[in-house]
């Protein structure tokens, strides 16, 4: 469902929820993001893709959501949002960063969502997955950046990010929320590329490495602070 047709069918109580609270989670991230201290490690990894004339497919995970909205900001990237409640609060709070948004799930509407990413990337725009989303399991990652990356012939950026200071909610996803002020560690993965005539053997193989590049960015954002992974 496009995005005017959807407001078209909300009741006047659910848009104006969702307005204030795209307008509060706007605010909140912004304000909070632009008290941290950033550092960013292998940032020319994204540099390189565009220079090659290529364009990125960002693999992160759910629960990173907050800080990685502000980290890639104004970019025009197209994100892949869940069709249920809290993926359209995702979506309205993300566009007024300067996203665009595919709405679709590994559970529902996944296709039409794939579908209009590879035609964003058609038009030179970069795409991003949760790939664990929207409902776990956490740190597991399901299909879909591989599939995009072989059609399309563009590149997966895996990333991960770790703040020193934080609130983790009780969440599925352990979502992380900044604490204000906080110093912040981010890390580009190696992209990674899939041969247009790739087999499903190998598809198979991408995912495993995207899988095993995700788990090791988190053990080395995570252990910046001297903590396990997911601590």
């Amino acid at each position: 469902m496009r995005g005017a047709d959807r407001n078209n069918s909300l009741s006047f109580l659910d848009r104006f929820k969702f307005s204030m609270v795209s307008i509060a989670g706007y605010w909140i991230i912004r304000i909070v993001c632009g008290s941290l201290r950033w550092e960013k490690n292998d940032w020319t990894n994204l540099e390189t893709i565009h220079r090659e004339g290529k364009r990125f497919i960002v693999a992160f995970w759910h629960g990173r959501i907050f800080l990685g909205t502000y980290a890639f900001r104004n970019r025009g990237i197209v994100v892949m949002t869940s069709q249920n409640r809290d993926g359209e609060y995702i979506a309205r709070i993300i566009r007024r960063f300067g996203y665009g948004v595919a709405r679709g799930s590994s559970t529902r509407g996944s296709r039409g969502a794939i579908v209009e990413m590879l035609y964003q990337m058609k038009l030179n725009k970069d795409v991003a997955f949760t790939l664990d989303g929207p409902l776990g399991p956490r740190y597991v990652a399901k299909p879909g950046a591989a599939y995009v990356a072989r059609k399309s012939g563009n590149a997966v950026l895996p990333f991960s990010v770790s703040v020193e200071k934080k609130w983790v909610m009780p969440s599925w996803d352990h979502f992380i929320i900044p604490k204000p002020f906080s110093k912040v560690f981010l890390k580009l993965g190696t992209p990674i590329y899939v041969d247009e005539n790739a087999t499903d053997e190998e598809i198979e193989r991408v995912e495993a490495r995207i899988q095993n590049s995700l788990n090791e960015l988190q053990r080395i954002t995570d252990s910046h602070w001297g903590c396990e992974p997911d601590c």
